[in-house]
């Protein structure tokens, strides 16, 4: 039985408890980092993450000299959120029925044969955004496993200073990855960056192997469904409670209103602008803002401010990630604009991961992969509804107009939502029934359900 929990006795007694919810003091990175365990996931996430933005931002340098085609290149930039949107809950589903430490490991291995394909020269285009599909289809597993493993290594009390320490550096790594991997692709060649991405994946899945703990599937093979019914169960789970579908209504809209200034940014950059040094850095300012002022924000909410007084900010924080792009109206300057999306950003990264760490200690074990599936899926739609509305708003309207106007739209959608907030009460109530219906380890261990085998709706 030893195999099944973490190493960490805080851990230990958040999978037993009953009812444990995280210290009114903050929980410090340093405390998170003196997890073993934690230690090897955040190090297997680092380097994966850097693998994955350097290849990104190579293959469209690589298809984009081998095409000339700028549609071609956005289309192999793009293909790589298809699987999220066409099978995304089922590919998460289908993590619940393996150990997660397995599913971490084969797919980063798995992905390694098409990325190798990639480096062979004279691959034609067609081939190379299959190529860049297949690789893709290891994401929706693999992130879904380490979401629902998190809880399991760190705890539910160390859990949101965890997902905040892992955003942040997420958001640092999109930035240094976008900017080595453009730099490499561009000075050195492209293949380089791929390289370097499948050296990451062999490191990441060592990581795993070494460092992660076996631990049983969440999800029995008796009481197993068919896929799609599981992934059914992750949608009425989601949207069935109201606190759980609050929180991802409000990432979703979040996500559709902020999306917009990174999906414009080339389009915003060239408006007067005819030096194409000039537009190339301020597109650069515009897209690095937002993810900057993410880090920045998650740290200073994480580090500095009590979980108590966290949950509180979520109204005012949920207003501050839409508004400040309002004065947009004006048409700032582009060194203007990226200060906007700047601030915008600060309190996106203080919001997004305190409701990503309420989101998942609601949770049961065992629904936690495929709710991270329904999650991860609304939030891809959302960005691509976000920027294709706005993108044609764009092409007849004035770009700064079009941007001010759906910001002012945003901050609306986002007073409503908080205005029906659910309160702290319902709140404790559901993490303290997502403690109770998380499976002892003896459980799961003998195949028992860990969870209920029918998702009930909250009380309100």
């Amino acid at each position: 039985m030893e195999d099944l929990v973490s190493e960490d006795p805080a851990a230990r007694a958040a999978d037993n408890a009953a009812v444990v919810t995280e210290r009114d003091r903050p929980v410090t990175f340093r405390t998170v980092l003196a997890i073993r365990e934690y230690r090897a996931i955040y190090a297997s996430v680092l380097v994966s993450w850097l693998g994955d933005y350097l290849a990104k931002a190579a293959v469209t340098v690589l298809v984009y000299q081998r095409s000339e085609s700028v549609l071609m290149s956005a289309a192999a930039f793009a293909v790589s959120f298809l699987p999220w949107i066409i099978g995304g809950t089922l590919l998460s589903a289908l993590a619940e029925r393996y150990p997660y430490r397995r599913v971490l490991i084969f797919a980063d291995l798995a992905r390694m044969v098409p990325l190798a394909l990639l480096l062979l020269p004279q691959v034609p285009i067609p081939i190379m955004l299959v190529l860049v599909f297949l690789i893709s289809l290891g994401t929706p597993p693999t992130q879904a496993a380490r979401s629902a493993l998190l809880p399991q290594v760190v705890g539910r009390d160390k859990l949101p200073t965890a997902v905040i320490l892992n955003q942040t550096t997420g958001q640092a790594a999109q930035v240094f990855g976008y900017l080595v991997g453009a730099a490499l692709a561009a000075g050195i060649g492209p293949r380089v960056a791929l390289t370097v991405d499948l050296i990451t994946f062999a490191i990441s899945a060592a990581l795993i192997a070494v460092g992660v703990q076996h631990r049983p599937a969440a999800s029995a093979r008796a009481h197993r469904s068919h896929l799609l019914d599981e992934s059914a169960q992750g949608f009425r789970l989601v949207f069935g409670r109201r606190t759980l579908r609050s929180i991802a209504s409000m990432i979703f809209v979040l996500t559709a209103f902020s999306i917009v200034p990174e999906g414009l940014a080339a389009a915003w950059a060239a408006q007067g602008n005819p030096d194409p040094v000039t537009r190339g850095l301020d597109q650069g300012l515009i897209m690095a803002a937002g993810p900057i002022g993410y880090v920045i924000g998650g740290l200073v909410i994480g580090r500095l401010i009590a979980p108590s007084r966290r949950d509180k900010l979520v109204r005012p924080l949920a207003l501050l990630s839409v508004m400040p792009l309002i004065p947009a109206l004006l048409a700032p300057p582009p060194v203007v604009v990226s200060l906007l999306v700047l601030c915008a950003g600060l309190a996106q990264g203080g919001l997004v991961p305190t409701l990503n760490a309420k989101f998942v200690l609601i949770l049961p074990h065992g629904y936690r992969a495929r709710a991270y599936g329904v999650m991860q899926t609304g939030t891809q739609l959302s960005q691509f509804s976000g920027v294709i509305v706005t993108g044609l708003l764009a092409d007849r309207f004035f770009l700064p107009m079009v941007v001010g106007l759906w910001s002012i739209g945003g901050m609306l959608v986002m007073g409503w939502m908080a205005a029906r907030w659910p309160s702290d009460r319902m709140f404790a109530a559901a993490v303290d029934a997502g403690a109770r219906a998380s499976a002892a380890p003896t459980q799961v261990a003998r195949g028992v359900a860990a969870v209920p085998t029918r998702i009930t709706p909250e009380r309100t």
